[in-house]
């Protein structure tokens, strides 16, 4: 039998902080409103640059309208994009959402698959998607989901030095152990869209301040994307 590897004091010290953001955080979910993995999985494609409450305001009627791959698969793109119209990039992501639903019935019966590979081969579904829906729908994801809150905390909190969303997901995959992956993304959504906002992050109030590198004036800069040079 292998010895069990011990962890790292860097990844001791960030599983310590982690702790202290999931008590400030219990309640820590996904915030796309669904009743089924499918839903999730269209509410989550819908998500592509357009907040999650914007979402939960089209989807609704687009569920009450489509509830499942088949119904979905059948629908004619220009109601689609009528029933989400609020959203950016609206057209493309009709396309991508009936696509999808074709494929789902042609290839997995209408269900959604559990498994990374298949679902990254369905239009409009990356590695980030695919692991929101199979941590959240099926508790199996296979990696760390990283959104911009997750990456500008995760530099904030001195877990990383990386800029990507790749490398980022891969650091947080070697700090924390993988029973940790899932709600570890949600818990920093959480706390960046409450408490470590982009601008002017709530320091002074925040309950892990103490423990937090980059607490105090210089916060808003750690994080965030540099400014566009505007064009002359």
């Amino acid at each position: 039998m292998l010895p069990v590897k011990k962890p790292s004091k860097r990844a001791l010290a960030a599983r310590e902080l982690y702790a202290g953001l999931r008590a400030l955080h219990p309640d820590a979910h996904c915030e796309l409103d669904h009743a089924s993995p499918f839903q999730l999985l269209v509410a989550t494609v819908l998500s592509a640059q357009s907040t999650d409450k914007v979402v939960n305001l089209v989807t609704p009627g687009l569920f009450a309208r489509y509830p499942d791959a088949r119904a979905l698969a059948r629908a004619e793109q220009p109601e689609v994009e009528r029933l989400i119209g609020k959203l950016g990039m609206f057209r493309q992501k009709s396309k991508n959402v009936i696509g999808l639903a074709r494929l789902l019935v042609e290839r997995h019966g209408g269900e959604v698959p559990a498994s990374l590979d298949a679902l990254t081969a369905l239009p409009g579904v990356g590695r980030k998607t695919a692991n929101v829906v199979l941590g959240t729908a099926f508790g199996a994801g296979e990696g760390v989901v990283v959104d911009t809150h997750v990456q500008r905390l995760s530099q904030r909190l001195g877990w990383t030095r990386e800029t990507e969303p790749e490398p980022i997901e891969r650091e947080l995959m070697s700090l924390f152990p993988r029973a940790d992956w899932d709600l570890l993304s949600h818990t920093l959504i959480f706390h960046g869209r409450r408490v470590c906002f982009a601008r002017a992050p709530m320091c002074v109030t925040c309950g892990v301040a103490a423990s937090c590198p980059s607490a105090g004036a210089g916060a808003e800069a750690i994080g965030r994307k540099p400014p566009r040079a505007r064009r002359g």
